[in-house]
């Protein structure tokens, strides 16, 4: 066996950490550990959508269709991702959020793999919100 070398299934190792395959996060003698690059295997129900708007993004993104309906929120922009292959590409700086409109499952591409954006459990996040008066809502206009 060589510890430079990983073999997994994508559904069932994303069920193991909120479906992250690869970044900063992963232990460093992990083949998976990248500070370059994080992989993300996303799989989402109908109706799932990220807790708060990413804010003061450092990374690129590369956004990837599976299977499903996606929607991808930007600033004065939605993006709906319909067909296996669709996908999407924002830069830095650019705030984001997300919704599945279908059942979803999407791969996410970001680079670099930095940390600072986990995003906190839900009722936490309302506190904050509410106290720093953060108001994202979001847009029905697709495009």
């Amino acid at each position: 066996m060589n510890d430079s070398v990983y073999v997994g299934n994508a559904g069932k190792d994303a069920a193991l950490d909120r479906g992250w395959l690869l970044g900063h996060f992963k232990d460093a003698s992990d083949p998976r550990h990248s500070e370059d690059v994080e992989i993300k295997w996303g799989v989402h129900p109908r109706g799932d959508e990220r807790a708060q708007w990413v804010t003061g993004e450092a990374r690129t993104a590369l956004l990837v269709l599976i299977s499903g309906r996606f929607r991808v929120e930007l600033p004065g922009r939605d993006v709906v991702l319909t067909e296996q292959g669709d996908y999407v590409v924002w830069g830095r700086g650019v705030d984001h959020s997300w919704y599945a409109e279908e059942e979803s499952v999407v791969l996410t591409v970001r680079w670099p793999s930095v940390p600072g954006y986990k995003v906190e459990e839900r009722d936490k996040v309302d506190e904050n919100e509410s106290a720093a008066g953060h108001d994202h809502s979001r847009s029905t206009a697709a495009s």
